[in-house]
């Protein structure tokens, strides 16, 4: 697979709490120099790179990010402000603690929620797959699917470990036809790129595309 091929499944990412504008400006020209899916940046930067960038870039940001456990109505306030600001996908985390005490309704209603406050615009549902077993894995693609969300996404690179091919694996084989397979977390070579491709998913979040490519 090409450069630009490669580049094109990118969310160039920059996540870090110190992030500064300097970092996320040089983030936000990588991508465009490069023709990455798009850039995901804290919600607070979303208003400032869309004023600069206008559409040149695609602008993604995180919602009850990283934890998770933020309510329903939190989520919905903070992704309808990073839509008015400029945001063009939504990366969200589900509330963990409503999948591991098996209240899989309660986080389908979640996702349906955000869902519907976000027409037009991608939305990613990140479920942070090192926490939680095989059985909840699949019960969590059913959740995605009845939701209606565009991707299933692995892992916020927050946690104690990021994505795995086993996981996306099992995605393909129970996600609904039509929802996508976004991997992050760990994802710094060109082999883990390639793989993650070749496994299934659409999308890659990493902060390591310039090492990993370069230019195009």
């Amino acid at each position: 697979m090409d450069k630009e091929k490669l580049w094109s499944c990118i969310d160039h990412t920059l996540l870090k709490p110190t992030a500064g504008w300097e970092a996320i400006r040089t983030l936000c020209d990588e991508a465009e120099r490069y023709h990455a899916a798009s850039v995901c940046i804290p919600p607070v930067f979303v208003e400032k790179v869309k004023k600069v960038y206008g559409n040149r870039i695609r602008i993604c940001t995180v919602i009850g990010f990283p934890l998770g456990y933020n309510t329903t109505a939190i989520k919905v306030a903070e992704l309808r402000e990073a839509i008015d600001k400029g945001a063009d996908e939504l990366d969200m985390v589900i509330n963990l603690g409503l999948a591991v005490s098996g209240d899989f309704r309660g986080v389908s209603a979640e996702i349906k929620a955000l869902r519907d406050a976000s027409p037009g615009k991608i939305l990613k549902v990140i479920i942070e797959t090192c926490y939680l077993s095989k059985e909840q894995k699949i019960d969590l693609c059913a959740c995605v699917g009845e939701a209606g969300a565009d991707y299933i996404k692995t892992s916020t690179g927050f946690g104690p470990a990021g994505a795995s091919l086993e996981d996306v694996e099992l995605f393909v084989k129970h996600i609904r036809p039509g929802i996508k397979i976004k991997a992050a977390g760990g994802i710094s070579t060109l082999e883990d790129l390639e793989a993650y491709i070749k496994a299934g998913c659409s999308r890659i979040g990493t902060s390591r595309g310039v090492n990993i490519l370069g230019g195009v």
